[in-house]
């Protein structure tokens, strides 16, 4: 999530967290018996949710796996008694069907949007989450301050792949490419902002040749 995290001190059940999560405004994921608040968010963003999300669920449609967005809780497995329960900004999971108590259990692609006080988490605490769901075989990080994409894969052992505007990223398991243009549109960032301006000065100076 691009959201700010708040680490709450000491751990609690799950049943405590289950009734924190039904009186509280704000989400909070929990990992290994600690609650994570997650606070505020901003338009960029929601903004790269979208793109990815529509582009998702238009290549999706008549197949049998579904995307979801942010409000979708995943439920992962653990070494110990409990579990932990995350919300992936987003989610693709082809058997939804087997969902534990409306929480995804078995996604095969999952995507987080990093700001400067997510970066840290979603690289690592919540990585070692989703390494640990057999069924995941992509892990996306997309950066909103600039205009780079990591992506790590199961079937390489999690190395990082970087792409930056200009490149196509294939997402594997659902068989979908993209461009970094694609899932950037309408983000405003330096970068972005950069470089769809020198496209647009590209333009003029092709049409002043024609």
């Amino acid at each position: 999530m691009a959201f700010a995290v708040r680490k709450t001190d000491g751990r609690i059940s799950e049943e405590a967290y289950f009734e924190l999560e039904k009186q509280a405004d704000n989400r909070h994921e929990y990992i290994d018996g600690y609650v994570y608040a997650m606070v505020g968010g901003s338009i960029q963003h929601g903004t790269l949710v979208s793109n990815i999300v529509g582009k998702i669920w238009r290549h999706l449609e008549g197949k049998p796996c579904q995307v979801f967005s942010e409000g979708t809780k995943v439920k992962t497995p653990t070494a110990h008694k409990r579990a932990d329960y995350v919300y992936p900004d987003v989610v693709v999971d082809c058997s939804v069907e087997k969902a534990d108590d409306n929480m995804l259990t078995t996604p095969v692609l999952i995507f987080e949007v990093l700001s400067a006080s997510t970066r840290r988490y979603d690289e690592t605490t919540k990585f070692q989450v989703y390494a640990s769901i057999s069924t995941l075989q992509e892990y996306v990080l997309v950066d909103q301050d600039s205009a780079k994409i990591e992506i790590q894969r199961r079937r390489t052992d999690w190395a990082i792949e970087k792409y930056f505007l200009g490149d196509s990223i294939t997402f594997e398991h659902i068989q979908l490419t993209l461009t970094v243009e694609e899932i950037y549109d309408r983000v405003v960032n330096e970068e972005v902002t950069e470089w769809f301006a020198q496209k647009a000065r590209e333009a003029v100076e092709e049409k002043k040749q024609v």
